[in-house]
């Protein structure tokens, strides 16, 4: 089906062609038609010079009209080298006085003296003119002559017309194939180059392809193509980077899951061991499942920078309702979930996925990670500040927090604390790296630093006012 559409050459000189072919014949048309008047005029001109030159020898003598022209001088005033030329003058009663008789005398009009008509005379179309003249001498002077040398003066200056503009019509048309073909050639260099690329090469075009665009529309279509290559190529990197990430992290639970369970294999008949190696495959199932749900965090973050769209949301309503999906978890391990500052309303531009997750890894990475040194117990506190121009959320615990290392180390995929969840094998280092993504994506400031006294780490992300 494609194949029958016409190509864009052939539409581009189509539509300037057909324009300009109906303007040339329209203004031959008008042409001619003025030529044909003022030629008309001239001619007829000419034949009434002539019928008044006849009424002016027309005379009363001897009580009768006379016409006093020999038949030398009537030969003079009908002489034309290319037309034949009659007349008759006839009496007020429209006898004949002098002429050819079948010539006959064309109407004219009230008030008028002079009248022009088309007729035919002897087989032959004529132009005639009658000349009426008022009493006393009451008389009319008709005058007519072939019409043959009109037509090829009109013939002429068609033809003389025509034919140049259809030269110049024809240079026109292979001028603008010429050119059209010329400024198209980008477009066909650019099928060529997309078609014969395979499905892994996402490259950009090279600039010796786009530089060869003579237009600004040609040029935006390549850097349309250069950007849709980019992004395809940010999606496939991001997608095998997803994979790569699930293949690396899984290996670590699914290999101690074996372990665990072979081991409980081993040693089936002791019920206490038993029951700790299915503690401890329950364990590292969840695990598993948490890596699980950060991979997949993270590929939304990925996915979420080419369409996201940022709302009004009320921060402190959001904070609230993520504390409340985290009280049971930190009630049983002991850790003192808090929030402060959520009493007043606190907007932000944000998405409620990304909030959401910012959230649920910060909580989640100070529950795992910010456990203290017995005797203290576990606290985690989550704040809300509002400054001029700014909104601040603060995650703190009173874990062992830095321990002395680089915060920006910290904001890298793979980046594991050293408490206690880690020497459990609980950290993956993907919860700090997820939340940098989601307030990189939000426009936000993500700080990194030591508690109050240096005790425990104090994640902020620092929002622009809403």
């Amino acid at each position: 089906m494609a194949s029958r559409k016409p190509s864009l050459k052939s539409r581009l000189l189509r539509h300037v062609m057909l324009p300009l072919v109906a303007t040339w014949a329209l203004g031959s048309g008008v042409m001619l038609a003025v030529s044909q008047h003022f030629a008309g005029q001239a001619f007829d001109r000419a034949l009434l010079d002539d019928a008044y030159l006849v009424a002016s020898r027309v005379a009363w003598r001897d009580g009768a009209l006379r016409l006093d022209l020999s038949s030398t001088d009537m030969g003079t005033v009908l002489f034309d080298q290319s037309e034949s030329e009659f007349f008759a003058v006839r009496r007020a009663d429209g006898s004949l006085l002098a002429g050819h008789a079948g010539l006959q005398v064309n109407a004219v009009g009230d008030g008028g003296d002079i009248a022009f008509s088309e007729a035919a005379f002897q087989g032959r179309p004529v132009r005639s003119v009658t000349l009426r003249h008022a009493a006393p001498l009451a008389f009319s002077v008709t005058m007519a002559q072939t019409t043959a040398s009109r037509r090829r003066l009109l013939q002429r200056a068609l033809l003389y017309s025509i034919a140049p503009q259809m030269a110049l019509l024809l240079l026109l048309a292979a001028w603008l194939r010429r050119v059209v073909h010329r400024d198209l050639q980008p477009l066909t260099a650019l099928q060529q180059a997309v078609e014969q690329r395979d499905a892994g090469d996402l490259a950009p075009l090279g600039h010796a392809l786009t530089d060869r665009a003579h237009s600004r529309e040609v040029q935006r279509l390549a850097d349309a193509i250069n950007a849709l290559l980019q992004r395809l190529e940010e999606s496939v990197r991001a997608q095998r980077e997803f994979a790569g990430n699930v293949a690396h992290e899984l290996r670590t639970p699914l290999a101690g899951i074996r372990a665990l369970a072979q081991y409980g294999l081993a040693h089936g008949d002791e019920v206490a061991t038993l029951r700790a190696q299915l503690h401890a495959i329950v364990d590292s199932e969840d695990r598993a499942s948490h890596l699980i749900d950060q991979l997949l965090a993270m590929a939304l973050a990925d996915e979420a920078q080419a369409s996201l769209r940022l709302e009004t949301m009320r921060l402190d309503t959001v904070v609230r309702e993520v504390l409340l999906q985290h009280l049971p978890r930190a009630d049983a391990a002991g850790v003192d979930l808090g929030a402060v500052g959520l009493e007043t309303a606190c907007e932000v531009k944000a998405s409620g996925a990304l909030l959401e997750g910012l959230l649920n890894n910060l909580i989640d990475n100070a529950l795992r990670h910010g456990q203290p040194a017995l005797p203290r117990r576990a606290r985690v506190t989550v704040k809300l500040r509002r400054t001029p121009g700014v909104n601040e959320l603060t995650v703190l615990d009173n874990g062992p927090g830095l321990a002395g290392t680089d915060p920006a180390r910290w904001l890298h995929r793979g980046t594991q604390g050293s408490g206690p969840a880690q020497r459990l094998g609980q950290g993956a280092g993907l919860g700090l790296a997820i939340v940098a993504r989601y307030a990189e994506l939000m426009h936000a400031r993500l700080v990194l630093d030591s508690g109050d006294g240096g005790v425990g780490l104090r994640v902020r992300v620092i929002f622009p006012a809403g």
